[in-house]
Order: structure tokens, then sequence, then C-alpha cells
């Protein structure tokens, strides 16, 4: 799970130096992070960006991950996203 994690959110200053989505992919990000979205609420939101059954399965699986962990983890986790976005590839965007 940390290393889909680490993954994930370093894969976002790329996202963003192509200067198109940044606010969808944060939205995304913030509900994948926020405990209190449920995961039938989570998939309804995320369905336009599954074309098959397996990303959805891997949605999923990301959702439920975030939903087993600690308060204080899901803070360090938005630590470390709002750092990447700061950062020198996402800050002009």
């Amino acid at each position: 799970m940390k290393l889909v994690t680490v993954l994930m959110l370093t894969a976002l200053p790329l996202y963003c130096y192509a200067g198109i989505g940044c606010d969808l992919m944060n939205d995304v990000v913030n509900m994948t992070i926020h405990p209190d979205v449920s995961v039938t609420e989570y998939m309804s939101s995320v369905q336009d960006f599954s074309p098959s059954e397996e990303t959805e399965k891997a949605f999923e699986f990301m959702k439920e991950c975030f939903l087993h962990k600690s308060r204080e983890t899901l803070e360090n986790v938005l630590e470390l996203q709002q750092t990447i976005y700061s950062s020198f590839w996402c800050a002009p965007y």
C-alpha cells in the first residue's frame, strides 16, 4: 500500500507539468484520502475514469486501503500531497 501511495503521489507533478487536469486530479486524490467518503460514493465519482473492470477494482482497492488508515497517517498523506503541489514542477500550475 505504501508503494502504491508513493507512486501515485510522485506521478502528480508530472500530471501537473502537463498543465491539464490538476484541479480534477486534486479532487480525486482528496476523495481517495478523505475518510468520510464511502466506497460507493467514491466509485460513482470516479466512474468516468474507469475504462475497465480491472481499473474499477483498483480504484476500489485504493479507497479501501485509505479507509483502514489512522487519521494521523491520512494527515501525513495530505501533507505530502501539499509538498508535492508546492514543488518546483507544480508551483507554476
